[in-house]
């Protein structure tokens, strides 16, 4: 999906907020030695270093490359942890080179769960918690003050004033391997279904958005 999308044969790629290091891994085998990537958690980083020696601990606000650097960004569920995704978003094309594409992935507001879990009286609950993101913003945001969640306006509008242009935005749906582990075909069935509705009226209710964006200048 990534590669139908924004370059990587040969590209100059940064992963932004590589966790553990899995696409910078992955992209560096399949496509491009030229992969950087960095991460706020020292630890994470540490791992990444094991396949993607150039991986390095740093802010998503306040990336230590040089501008005009990069082909394509991978940005892959980072933006709803960051501290100031309007400053994240700023980084992000400032070290894009003209012509070059970034490749999101953020929370969909729409989803019937949020994934991340929510605070309740004081105390943190993991795990999937229905139509939490239904709510308003002022009770949703003290159930999930940890984790953002975008409106495809919402997440656009991070980019307001940056020299971009929309090359796609889309919602997907997830991969559903724990309920495909519990039912087996049904689980795959509906796995599909969910699937064909991607680039369709009925992505509304995706898990992620998909939004990909190109530097003009």
């Amino acid at each position: 999906m990534i590669a139908r999308y924004a370059r990587l044969d040969g590209a100059s790629v940064l992963i932004d907020g590589c966790g553990v290091g899995m696409y910078a891994s992955q992209i560096r085998r399949r496509y491009t030695p030229d992969v950087e990537a960095f991460d706020i958690e020292p630890d994470r980083v540490q791992e990444t270093q094991e396949d993607t020696p150039h991986a390095v601990v740093a802010a998503a606000e306040y990336l230590p490359y040089r501008s005009d650097q990069f082909d394509t960004i991978l940005s892959h569920e980072v933006l709803e942890h960051v501290q100031d995704d309007r400053a994240a978003v700023r980084e992000m094309v400032r070290v894009l080179k003209p012509g070059g594409r970034v490749v999101i992935f953020a929370p969909n507001r729409w989803y019937p769960f949020e994934t991340h879990g929510h605070y309740w009286r004081g105390e943190y609950h993991f795990g999937n918690t229905p139509l939490l993101n239904y709510l308003p913003d002022g009770l949703r945001n003290r159930l999930a003050p940890h984790v953002r969640a975008y409106t495809a306006r919402g997440l656009r509008d991070l980019f307001a004033g940056c020299p971009v242009q929309v090359v796609v935005h889309q919602r997907v749906y997830g991969g559903y391997d724990n309920i495909i582990a519990r039912l087996g075909s049904a689980g795959r069935i509906l796995r599909d279904a969910l699937y064909r509705m991607e680039g369709t009226v009925l992505d509304t209710y995706g898990l992620s958005h998909l939004l990909v964006m190109e530097k003009t200048l």
